[in-house]
């Protein structure tokens, strides 16, 4: 019994298909006549939902599909697919492979039961030579898909970029946001502590000697609220100093509170006058309404540079943003490169890696109708840091040449493969492991650098050192209308 879901493949003469063929290049007006150089080809009978060619094969073949429909997926470099068309009748598809000379990755499979005919290489570039009227079309198709898939990969690296960006700022939008929410939190526990406190002092009178004595320690809680820097070991030494003699005085949570008043530069000889005004009775209520003062203080400062932090991403973003504006305007690239590493800050910190900044240039802006400038700085610092060990060190450096702002971004990973480097820029080639890179990265930094701002861009690599060096003009040339969007050239670029 046959198996329904089985393609039947038949060898024919494609002199019996010439009107069948005709028909699939008639956009282009051809003729029967004008076929020529026809030989022998795979007829395919396709059932419904069969895939019935992937890149596994190892074949490159020209197809025409006679009736059905066809849908074509390609491959990507971290195992997904992308659909980049629906064949229907009378279509032809696959010339791209053939004419690149790429490796095939391409599957097809048909949509409804389908008929197609399949060319080997030899039928393909003899019927190519033979008829101008199919080269024509061949050659069309193979131009709009190309562009197409560009169009399509280009704006795949855009949202990979986009979801790498994403994931850092809101880590990085987590850790103030959670630490302004504790400190706010401890805050309201600290004012109802401080407001029972006050309470207590109310029921006693105090001494002109007490008042003054809190004064001084509410002064001293204010003008020294941030942390005292001393060693851990003095730290802890202090600490426990601090411990035993409120203890000693009978305080309450004298363990709980000696880490605040320390904090602040106190010791227990700055305390006795303490002791001594409140001799009888308020000594532990004094101290730790003192403690909730300090704490407060120190909470507020926590919850404000919280706070600042949250507004810098936020500005950051704000930045990237404006980036994308074509007027003419200045553009200043130290704050540019600023604001792309506080945003991949949290990628720099997992991988515990420093940034050496040299900021030389005598004048960090330039005058320009470029965009897009800080996807070059997110592009090549995301690429240093995925090459760097970790805890290693990134170098940023800028300088000034005539008329030219120089930057340098360098890595001490294992270097770029001498075989690699005349690639780097062309699309679609990566030296990432399979999932870990589109190959537009660079091709891309080079585009925005060389046609959006008429710069250069070079590499030098060996071992334990790679450097990126992007020359920008300063001035933008007056006589060049503006050109407001990134190019999209699918040629691939070569290496200054």
């Amino acid at each position: 019994m046959e198996n329904q879901n089985q393609v039947i493949v038949e060898r024919i003469q494609l002199d019996a298909y010439a009107e069948a063929l005709s028909k699939a290049f008639a956009s282009a007006g051809v003729t029967p006549n004008q076929l020529c150089g026809l030989g022998e080809a795979d007829l395919l009978r396709i059932p419904e939902g069969v895939e019935f060619h992937d890149p596994t094969n190892g074949s490159r073949s020209f197809w025409v599909l006679l009736e059905g429909e066809v849908l074509a997926d390609k491959a990507e470099t971290d195992g997904s697919r992308t659909r980049i068309y629906n064949a229907k009748a009378g279509d032809s598809f696959g010339e791209v492979m053939l004419l690149t000379g790429k490796a095939p990755s391409l599957y097809l499979v048909s949509a409804q039961p389908s008929v197609g005919l399949r060319f080997d290489e030899d039928t393909f570039w003899n019927l190519m030579a033979c008829s101008p009227a199919v080269r024509n079309i061949v050659l069309t198709n193979m131009a709009q898909r190309l562009h197409a898939h560009m169009a399509e990969a280009v704006h795949r690296e855009k949202l990979i970029s986009l979801g790498t960006l994403a994931a850092g700022l809101m880590h990085e939008l987590h850790n103030p946001g959670s630490a302004a929410k504790r400190a706010s939190s401890q805050l309201r526990a600290n004012l109802l502590k401080l407001q029972d406190l006050s309470l207590r002092f109310c029921d006693h009178e105090l001494s002109e000697e007490q008042l003054k004595c809190m004064r001084d320690l509410q002064q001293e809680a204010i003008s020294h609220a941030r942390t005292t820097a001393m060693s851990s070991l003095e730290q802890a030494d202090a600490e426990d100093a601090m411990a035993e003699w409120l203890d000693s005085a009978g305080v309450e949570n004298a363990f709980k509170i000696a880490p605040q008043l320390v904090s602040i530069g106190l010791d227990p000889r700055e305390l006795q006058c303490t002791r001594e005004a409140f001799a009888d009775d308020g000594l532990s209520d004094a101290l730790n309404w003192l403690e909730s003062l300090v704490s407060s203080v120190s909470l507020v400062d926590a919850i404000e540079e919280s706070i600042t932090r949250i507004s810098d991403l936020v500005m950051a973003v704000k930045k990237f943003a404006y980036d994308d504006r074509c007027t003419l305007r200045d553009v200043d690239v130290h704050d540019s490169i600023q604001s792309t590493l506080t945003i991949l800050g949290h990628k720099l910190r997992q991988r515990q890696i420093s940034v050496k900044k040299r900021f030389d240039a005598q004048q960090p802006e330039i005058h320009t109708t470029g965009v897009a400038i800080s996807q070059v700085w997110t592009n090549l610092i995301d690429n240093a840091i995925d090459a760097s060990p970790d805890g290693s060190e990134i170098e940023v450096h800028t300088w000034s040449e005539p008329g030219i702002l120089a930057i340098g971004i360098c890595d001490h990973g294992i270097g770029i493969p001498e075989s690699a480097r005349a690639h780097i820029f062309e699309p679609f080639f990566t030296t990432k492991p399979v999932g870990k890179g589109t190959g537009l990265g660079l091709e891309i930094v080079q585009r925005i650098v060389t046609q959006s701002f008429g710069g250069s861009i070079e590499v030098n690599s060996k071992p334990g050192d790679t450097q990126f060096i992007i020359r920008l003009p300063q001035q933008s040339n007056a006589s060049t209308p503006p050109t407001c969007t990134v190019p999209t050239s699918v040629t691939p670029a070569s290496v200054n």
